[in-house]
């Protein structure tokens, strides 16, 4: 048992939660000025895997026969078979029950929602198959995790500052997605697929990526703006460039064999430090 759940963490990157969720608790302490009560924090935490887990599952799904393919995910659980479809529809079904669970017990303006976060979610899969902007599908679905967290802990629809931040959360997501998907690039152009390195060409997508991480941090800076944050909070959004910056810059057309560093590392850091550096601001 414990062997498959490690298989199944495998498959969805479960790991790859912190990306959103101190984005999604940045929205939360914005909203309840500080931590709320612990029961809110917790419900926001499941909705928040709930929704990460359906959305990975979901996608490892429809993109099976893709991932079979693809030299680089053939190795994957599920083309592996070392997790059945049943067991993947199971874990798909019960992430999108937990969602839902947690949801109902939030306020009730976050289940009249649930569609703008799920929807978007569902079609994420497919969008490569039909459009490049699959990247920006993907940016909106964490861009909405600290308007969803506000909503959560103020029953009520986001202020001007936090749609700064979903937009922020968007176009840095959309960004490094952009260079993870340069790695498929040659496989993408042959199977007929859609994405920015397919449309544009690897050296201008990256270009793209510098302008939406620089956009990141202007709209990082507006939030803070927005919601009158100290220096402190400023001098985060400093360190969050700083690793946007190497991000960008260890990456090239011509080498492509750090983008785990930078997809990886980096990223996991960004979340965390904007996270840390507002929630010092918003108490001192």
């Amino acid at each position: 048992m414990i062997r498959k759940l490690k298989l199944l963490f495998e498959m969805i990157k479960f790991e790859h939660t912190i990306f959103a969720l101190p984005f999604a608790y940045l929205g939360m302490i914005l909203g309840a000025r500080g931590f709320p009560d612990l029961t809110t924090f917790l419900l926001i935490t499941l909705a928040m895997i709930g929704a990460r887990t359906y959305a990975m599952a979901l996608n490892r799904l429809l993109d099976l026969d893709i991932d079979k393919k693809n030299p680089r995910t053939k190795d994957r659980a599920l083309p592996k078979k070392t997790v059945t479809k049943t067991e993947a529809v199971l874990l798909t079904v019960s992430a999108l029950l937990l969602f839902f669970a947690a949801v109902y017990l939030l306020p009730p303006l976050c289940l009249k929602l649930w569609p703008a976060v799920i929807i978007p979610m569902t079609c994420y899969s497919l969008a490569k198959r039909f459009t490049w902007l699959c990247h920006f599908l993907l940016g909106m679905c964490l861009g909405m995790a600290p308007l969803g967290s506000w909503i959560a802990v103020t029953d009520s629809m986001p202020n001007t500052g936090i749609y700064l931040l979903g937009l922020a959360v968007m176009f840095w997501t959309t960004g490094f997605d952009i260079i993870y998907s340069c790695q498929d690039h040659a496989f993408d152009r042959k199977e007929d697929l859609h994405s920015a390195p397919v449309r544009f060409g690897i050296r201008t997508s990256l270009y793209i990526t510098k302008l939406l991480h620089a956009l990141t941090i202007i709209l990082l800076i507006c939030c803070g703006i927005s919601f009158s944050l100290g220096m402190i909070y400023y001098l985060g959004i400093a360190v969050v460039a700083i690793f946007l910056v190497y991000e960008n810059t260890i990456i090239s057309e011509k080498d492509m064999s750090r983008v785990n560093a930078a997809f990886f590392t980096a990223n996991g850091f960004v979340s965390i430090i904007a996270f840390i550096f507002a929630l010092i601001s918003v108490y001192f």
